[in-house]
């Protein structure tokens, strides 16, 4: 498969162009920033150096030349652009017979009056989001195989959903609302120059009291009344969870570890026995980790990822794996190359 990234010169887009690049059954055939873009014509490496050797390519501008490169060119396209930028692309790509795997929050919500209240803008392609397969891998594998377009979960509720799906398909859960804690180092926030997110000012702190949109999206994905607070951290990558939850009467020890088998065997959740999750656990691996602790009705789950590869750009490859025919770990764990 031919596959180029349009908002490369970001995090999300360089960690992708990474993990393809090394990807023994993918080329990554394009890498391409806005017209405008300060970083058109720069080699993906001379902003990240690390990349050298690795990533040998240049930020192309994305024009009407490069729609017709693409149309001839690849079969698929990664969107790592802001909301609503993916909200204009994914259909022209679509149009091309092209697969779109956003990695923004374009397609994540049910409705354009979702759009309004927690993104700020009004959706052009409302229609597009019955279509859209929401790309959690280890809960929506077929559906992802066969999909066009793929709405790739945000990082926080990858974390939060991996965590409670379990629970709530066992019917563990009681009706009070689930409270989500969570804390996201800067990479989170972008690589666009901002004061309030800079590394250097970052102190710990909430942000998005009450109205953060992947509250919703949690609530949607999950089926379940969710009260979510994220956390800005001094730290660069990673997002650690926790979440408190009350059970139903009588749901013992033994339930909730048979609730979590249900992911036992997938190959990028680490259930932990004894060890409590941390950020230097899972920064930059492509892993999600997950214990709990309970006491009577009261459970609290911890969840840690790395918002850059699981919350991003490890699960947007888990997904083009899945479209492929292969298994979904495919090059994000050593020795597995389909």
């Amino acid at each position: 498969m031919n596959i180029v990234i349009v908002g490369a010169s970001g995090y999300s887009g360089a960690e992708l162009a990474k993990l393809i690049s090394k990807h023994p059954q993918l080329n990554l055939a394009g890498l391409y920033v806005s017209a405008n873009s300060l970083d058109k014509g720069k080699p993906l490496a001379a902003l990240y150096p690390e990349l050298t050797s690795i990533v040998d390519l240049t930020l192309q501008p994305l024009t009407e030349s490069a729609f017709t490169d693409i149309e001839k060119n690849c079969d698929a396209v990664c969107l790592c652009t802001d909301h609503h930028v993916s909200v204009d692309l994914a259909p022209k790509f679509l149009s091309l017979n092209k697969k779109v795997f956003d990695l923004s929050g374009g397609f994540r919500l049910d409705s354009n009056s979702d759009y309004e209240k927690y993104y700020g803008f009004s959706h052009a392609k409302p229609e597009l989001l019955e279509s859209a397969v929401y790309g959690l891998a280890e809960w929506n594998s077929e559906q992802i195989k066969s999909a066009h377009l793929v709405a790739v979960p945000g990082c926080y509720p990858t974390a939060a959903l991996n965590a409670l799906k379990p629970l709530k398909q066992a019917n563990l859960i009681d009706d009070s609302q689930i409270i989500v804690n969570a804390v996201s180092g800067v990479s989170g926030a972008g690589r666009k120059a901002n004061v309030a997110t800079s590394f250097c000012e970052v102190s710990l702190k909430p942000y998005g009291l009450f109205n953060h949109r992947h509250g919703p999206e949690i609530e949607k994905h999950l089926g379940h009344k969710v009260l979510f607070t994220p956390h800005l951290g001094n730290f660069s990558r990673g997002i650690l969870e926790t979440i408190y939850v009350t059970l139903k009467a009588d749901v013992t020890a033994h339930d909730i570890a048979a609730a979590y088998q249900e992911l036992a065997d997938e190959p990028l959740v680490r259930l932990l026995a004894d060890q409590i999750p941390t950020i230097n656990g899972v920064a930059g691996t492509p892993f999600v980790d997950i214990a709990w602790q309970q006491q009577g009705s009261q459970l609290i789950v911890m969840s840690a990822i790395d918002n850059l590869q699981k919350g991003a750009s490890a699960q947007a490859l888990q997904c083009i794996n899945l479209t492929l025919g292969l298994p979904a770990h495919t090059s994000l764990v050593g020795g597995q190359h389909g």
